[in-house]
């Protein structure tokens, strides 16, 4: 499919793109979506059924109601972000850094979504857990979750792929090589910013290794390997392609600001009311 000439396309496929201003974008998709997904998402239905929000870290959210819409509300709103930022996405046709961390946060959403389920699925904690806890028969909860989780993964890898393609030029070597910098990077970021943040959480290691080495390097893992999909002839380049991601001193200062915040401050976490 193609979306129309583009005077920039030779210019964004002639060399890689910055590699700090990648994890710099890197970051802020990381803050965002566990923003989305312990705020926005738990924090808010939370709210919106009439609990009150005890506190928040980069790891959890706690509140005084924990009811299985407060639970399955975080991946709901990974979700909805992820179609939102595919829908804003589409719009930005030259500036490739708004677009890029646009197309990062999509993806770094959706795949949350879908690798929760598989997550609950196969471990019994988490959200979903929760969510599907006392429904009998157990085990068919389970597998559904797990079949729910695989296909909706598959899907949004693909998916996310595609929408890569105006990145990455045409083919040969060195759309392989663009693949892998705008991927795999970001995926050790996302993995590394993370779980610094959460050895700082104060509900003990567990929730490291539940919350954020899972949903980084577990949940975000079809980052390190979409790329892959890449050889041969199933995913063709398209005519559209953006210009080059190159270095921006803004997006890495601002990154430097929040990946600080997200450690310090929502890592350790906060609480806004006394435990009841």
């Amino acid at each position: 499919m193609s979306d129309g000439h583009n005077p920039w396309a030779q210019h964004g496929a002639a060399g890689l793109p910055d590699v700090w201003t990648v994890i710099a974008i890197a970051i802020a998709a990381t803050v965002s979506a566990a923003l989305i997904h312990e705020g926005l998402g738990h924090g808010g239905a939370c709210v919106l059924t009439g609990g009150h929000a005890l506190g928040i870290s980069s790891v959890y959210f706690d509140c005084d109601r924990d009811t299985r819409i407060v639970a399955a509300s975080g991946t709901i709103a990974n979700f909805i972000a992820g179609v939102l930022c595919f829908g804003a996405s589409r719009m930005v046709r030259r500036a490739p850094r708004l677009r890029y961390f646009l197309w990062l946060l999509m993806t770094i959403n959706l795949l949350d979504a879908g690798g929760y389920f598989l997550f609950s699925g196969v471990g019994n904690i988490g959200d979903w857990a929760r969510v599907i806890q006392g429904l009998r028969p157990s085990w068919a909860w389970h597998l559904g979750l797990i079949v729910a989780g695989a296909i909706s993964y598959w899907f949004f890898v693909c998916f996310v792929l595609l929408e890569l393609r105006p990145f990455l030029g045409a083919e040969g070597e060195m759309r392989l090589r663009r693949a892998r910098r705008l991927t795999l990077v970001p995926y050790f970021t996302d993995g590394i910013v993370s779980c610094i943040a959460g050895l700082f959480n104060p509900v003990g290691m567990l929730w490291v290794a539940i919350s954020a080495a899972a949903a980084s390097f577990g949940g975000a893992s079809g980052l390190a390997w979409m790329g892959m999909l890449l050889r041969g002839p199933r995913v063709r380049s398209t005519e559209f392609q953006m210009p080059e991601i190159t270095r921006s001193w803004g997006w890495i200062v601002v990154a430097g600001i929040l990946a600080v915040l997200f450690i310090t401050v929502l890592g350790p976490g906060f609480k806004w009311h006394a435990q009841r």
